[in-house]
């Protein structure tokens, strides 16, 4: 059945599951371990299971709203989400910040590098008790997905930071970019359902390649559009826009802040991402954290 895709009224978020805009068919919409039936579902590409895709139908404007695991060829993608599951399983309880997104947040850090975080992390947040469960390639409907599929089960945040939507530029001259917003949107909606007493930064996507570039537009046109979902009408979420941080007067991104892709951040772009965040961080958890260390769970990969 189909719902019509509309704004969600943030401030009437209750303990109850979300009600998305789509209901497909899943066997298992929440929860973990997978019962048999929902893996074989996810093994299955993420194109055969898209909204609509069960009555023959195209569907892409509820592509970025509806819940669906990601796959990035036989079980890797579900296997890296197994391991953060079981990495925040033995990590429950109370932290300081919880970081939800894409390979941008994953790479705040990596086991990979064998639990060392990137100067940037390590020079202002390394007092925060911090779980990252950031995976390149993630689209908004991925981490939906996460979300309500033990991603974050037993945490106890006191700051969610969401960045998610570039991923979701691949497919916008499908779904629109309206409906890469409302993904965005989601996502956030999420988090506050089930962390209702959470302070939520919602971080705006960030600018890449060049001006013209049909993907830098889209992803311009996006953050447009999510201005308008006025996501901080919530006095629990806080909209972070750095485009102008990472972009010069003339719309050109600021080289020295990128790596050669022209998308992921360098090092020193990282160090800007932490000075616009240690402001509000050290607002909402008075400067000081837990005292625990940092965990970063996340699979790197060199993709988005």
């Amino acid at each position: 059945m189909m719902k019509r895709l509309c704004l969600i009224p943030l401030l009437t978020l209750s303990a109850q599951a979300l009600d998305y805009p789509y209901v497909t068919a899943e066997p298992q919409k929440a929860g973990w371990p997978l019962t048999p039936e929902e893996r074989a579902y996810v093994m299955k590409p993420e194109f055969e299971r898209r909204p609509g895709s069960e009555q023959h139908k195209h569907l892409p404007p509820m592509w970025p709203v509806t819940p669906s695991a990601g796959n990035w060829g036989g079980t890797s993608w579900i296997d890296t989400h197994e391991r953060l599951v079981d990495y925040v399983k033995a990590n429950s309880g109370p932290i300081d910040v919880l970081l939800v997104g894409d390979s941008i947040t994953q790479q705040w850090g990596s086991p990979l590098d064998k639990g060392v975080l990137n100067e940037s992390w390590k020079k202002h947040f390394s007092n925060y008790k911090t779980i990252n469960i950031g995976i390149g390639g993630d689209k908004a409907q991925n981490v939906l997905w996460r979300l309500d599929h033990g991603g974050v089960e037993g945490l106890q945040p006191k700051v969610v930071i969401v960045m998610i939507g570039n991923n979701n530029m691949f497919f916008a001259p499908e779904t629109g970019v309206e409906a890469a917003a409302k993904g965005a949107q989601m996502c956030v909606v999420n988090v506050r359902e089930k962390f209702p007493q959470a302070e939520v930064i919602a971080a705006k996507i960030l600018p890449c390649h060049a001006p013209g570039n049909a993907f830098y537009e889209n992803l311009k046109k996006t953050n447009t559009a999510l201005d308008t979902l006025k996501l901080d009408s919530d006095p629990k979420v806080h909209i972070l826009d750095l485009w102008n941080d990472f972009a010069n007067a003339d719309g050109t991104i600021k080289q020295p802040l990128f790596t050669p892709d022209n998308i992921h951040l360098s090092l020193e772009g990282y160090a800007v991402y932490a000075e616009r965040l240690k402001p509000l961080l050290d607002q909402f958890l008075g400067g000081k954290g837990l005292g625990g260390e940092v965990i970063i769970p996340a699979k790197k990969r060199p993709k988005l």
